[in-house]
């Protein structure tokens, strides 16, 4: 007998196989980490065509094989689509699901690292938002997320200010779903810069190749 079994997920990496099939890996709420092949996904007509594609979030019904799982079929609630329709968007967003591949792990359930990849992916379809500050949420959060991360900020060759520090905390603190909500001077936008960035050295042991792009654009 096939066992099939649902999953609710966002597709973070998607490989062409073959001629006609995809390979597409989801970090699902569940279980983790999944790697499943879509069988004809590249095949004109197919039904899992338009629904194997990056940042496509939903739900997906998959059959656990011998040595894989197979994409039997999805529903998509979000596409995320203003993030295909500019450049910059689309690379902030690639990078995050890069990160997200990073840190996820196969058979390990991650609601909160997919609820912040769900924000996060949310907050860069809007134009109210700076994608810089919406980068630096996602990464300091990511990086408690996993356990790694520094309790207080700290810059290189200098003091952090108040108001730098407390946003230290609430991203760090404060729920998911309402961390996306506020605006930055300059000033302290810089100083959160620098701190995140000298804990993602400390922490983070590879070049994500999605940032090299965005920083080649910025």
């Amino acid at each position: 007998m096939i066992d099939y079994f649902e999953t609710n997920g966002i597709i973070i990496k998607v490989q062409p196989i073959g001629e006609y099939d995809k390979r597409v890996t989801l970090l699902t709420r569940e279980r983790g980490k999944i790697s499943a092949f879509a069988r004809g996904a590249r095949r004109q007509g197919s039904a899992l065509m338009g629904v194997t594609r990056i940042f496509a979030c939903g739900n997906f019904r998959l059959r656990e094989g011998k040595d894989a799982y197979n994409l039997s079929s999805a529903r998509i609630d979000n596409y995320f689509e203003p993030l295909f329709k500019d450049v910059e968007s689309s690379c902030y967003g690639t990078y995050f699901l890069e990160l997200a591949d990073y840190y996820s792990r196969e058979s390990m359930s991650e609601p909160q690292m997919i609820n912040l990849l769900y924000y996060a992916l949310t907050a860069l379809t809007r134009p109210s938002l700076p994608h810089r500050l919406t980068r630096r949420i996602f990464e300091l959060r990511m990086m408690k997320i996993e356990g790694q991360y520094d309790a207080k900020p700290s810059r290189p060759g200098g003091d952090v200010g108040d108001t730098a520090a407390f946003t230290w905390d609430f991203i760090l603190n404060t729920p998911i779903e309402k961390l996306f909500t506020f605006a930055l001077t300059d000033e302290v936008m810089q100083e959160l810069e620098e701190c995140v960035d000298r804990s993602l050295k400390k922490y983070v042991d590879k070049k994500m190749n999605s940032l090299e792009i965005l920083e080649s654009i910025g």
